[in-house]
């Protein structure tokens, strides 16, 4: 398999140009991308999600549109809507698309949608098509929505419910910059501002080839068993997990493993991928019971818990 590395690199480095540090976070949409699913990134405001995923866009020539949700959200408001045209004396319905009609969707504060509006996102999310009224609509392949939600200020918001929280392949936790990326990020913003030109390094077809070429990373068998198990130890570790993850999960966690091994230049899976990519697979997979919640654990505890039990 030919190494891709290098196609990587050139996005990193030039996404750099854009944004200070978060390689992580910006390494975890790309895997999600590679997967042809979506991905939701939790953070507090002002850490550079939107700025992320808009400069993600430009550099893949995608269509980007962005739906910022209230609760006064309606579904047609993101789906589209028919309107009434008047030609020649004829009265006829024509549907005006919504901002659900481009390449990468980003859903900003998610959950301050209306569980009704958030569900208008489902459709698209799993089956790539817009349903409105008799009519389907196909979506523009490829097609990603990557939504953002806000831990804090959760007063008047709707947490995203467990079978709309599965769709999403990644939970991408975005964290705060270190001190020499925030001394990096003040003397980029608050000084004379240039314009920065980024070059367009992917399309749509090389998008489309390189999710067919993800899927052909090898894995080997026990590297594979493992992942399972890890899965499965979601639903047996009652000490600290109420509700274990979906096979969903075990399907997600490979993929996504594949798709690091390949951003990596690797051309297999290895058992580091599996160990990163566990806990963004996960996060919003599992529920904690009462007593890991007592005790003050995270999700993320947890899923270190499980990973140091299945070795």
């Amino acid at each position: 398999m030919k190494n891709y590395k290098h196609v990587f690199d050139a996005v990193f480095k030039e996404i750099n140009k854009v944004i200070v540090g978060q390689n992580d976070v910006i390494e975890q949409i790309l895997v999600s991308i590679l997967c042809n699913s979506n991905a939701l990134l939790e953070g507090y405001p002002g850490l550079a999600k939107t700025l992320v995923v808009r400069t993600l866009a430009d550099l893949m020539n995608l269509k980007f549109s962005r739906i910022q949700n209230t609760p006064d959200l309606m579904p047609s408001d993101i789906t589209g809507t028919h309107i009434i045209e008047e030609t020649s004396g004829k009265r006829n319905f024509k549907f005006q698309p919504g901002p659900i009609f481009a390449n990468i969707v980003l859903a900003d504060e998610i959950n301050r949608a209306t569980p009704k509006t958030q569900s208008a996102l489902l459709e698209a999310m799993q089956e790539k098509q817009v349903t409105v009224g008799n009519s389907t609509f196909k979506l523009d392949l490829p097609f990603f929505v990557l939504a953002t939600q806000n831990p804090i200020e959760q007063e008047g918001t709707y947490a995203l419910p467990e079978a709309q929280a599965d769709r999403f392949l990644l939970k991408i936790k975005v964290g705060y910059p270190s001190f020499d990326e925030e001394n990096e990020i003040v003397g980029r913003f608050a000084s004379v501002s240039k314009e920065i030109k980024l070059k367009t390094l992917l399309n749509k077809n090389h998008l489309l080839s390189l999710q067919s070429l993800t899927r052909q990373v090898p894995v080997a068998n026990d590297i594979k068993t493992r992942a399972i198990k890890l899965i499965m130890a979601t639903r047996t570790n009652k000490d600290v997990i109420s509700y274990g993850a979906s096979p969903r999960a075990s399907i997600g966690i490979l993929l996504a493993s594949k798709a690091r091994a390949l951003i990596r230049g690797r051309n297999h899976v290895s058992n580091e991928d599996i160990n990163e990519m566990a806990y963004p697979i996960m996060r919003h997979r599992v529920i904690l019971n009462f007593e890991a919640e007592r005790k003050g654990m995270t999700t993320d505890d947890a899923i270190k818990h499980i990973l140091d039990k299945v070795k």
